[in-house]
């Protein structure tokens, strides 16, 4: 069958250090969001950023929902940026201008990290670590909490 290339759309390469997996999936998002040509960011949220529901309605909902879908999909290997795409999965049912903005930043931001991504590595170690980081009362509107967390096998960064 030979060595493996791609898995379920996503892009892997394999190294002398291990199997990396990246950019193609990021910049077809990028190139369907017509933004190839944007300034970069150096980071996907606005830090201690708040969205809320108020607002001006955006015209393009539809818009709004394929490239939060299609960014919750690169959170598989990019786990940097899922607490800034949980953020904006908040709004999906009536996204206005600044949900928006906070995307189009998430997008600007992928596109000055392209060559960020998981590298799994071979290992003799069989630590099992977790990590969990909660924001108590991080959404405004409704005073829920956004939790993120992150597990590993070793070195490697499973879920």
């Amino acid at each position: 069958m030979g060595f493996l290339s791609y898995f379920l759309g996503l892009e892997a390469h394999l190294h002398f250090t291990g199997l990396f997996r990246n950019v193609k999936y990021a910049y077809e998002i990028l190139l369907c969001a017509q933004l190839l040509d944007c300034k970069l960011v150096g980071s996907p949220m606005v830090v201690a950023q708040h969205l809320f529901s108020t607002g001006f309605g955006f015209d393009g909902p539809s818009l709004y929902r394929f490239l939060v879908g299609v960014l919750q999909y690169l959170t598989i290997t990019r786990p940097g940026i899922a607490h800034a795409i949980t953020a904006v999965c908040q709004f999906m049912h009536k996204p206005s201008v600044a949900h928006f903005q906070a995307v189009k930043r998430i997008l600007r931001y992928i596109k000055g990290t392209f060559w960020f991504g998981l590298s799994l590595t071979a290992s003799s170690s069989q630590a099992l670590l977790a990590y969990l980081d909660a924001d108590w009362d991080g959404f405004p509107d409704t005073r829920r909490s956004i939790s993120g967390y992150a597990i590993y096998f070793s070195d490697n960064l499973v879920s």
